[in-house]
């Protein structure tokens, strides 16, 4: 299986990842208060973690309910 043949899942699954990365950012950067944590430590790990695992955590655990 060849790069070519893998684009077809590979270019939605980009796509996803940087909107994730680019919403949670924008929500981080734009909030004062977080249900745990900091907000340089929400930045920090929504970039280290851009395989989904940080804009998904920050989500779950780290933005308040408006």
């Amino acid at each position: 299986m060849t790069l070519h043949d893998m684009l077809p899942f590979l270019i939605p699954l980009v796509i996803v990842q940087f909107l994730l990365i680019f919403i949670s950012l924008r929500h981080i950067l734009t909030h004062d208060h977080y249900k745990r944590g900091s907000r340089m430590l929400w930045v920090i790990l929504a970039i280290v973690g851009m395989q989904f695992w940080g804009p998904i955590l920050y989500f779950i655990l780290g933005k308040e309910d408006d």
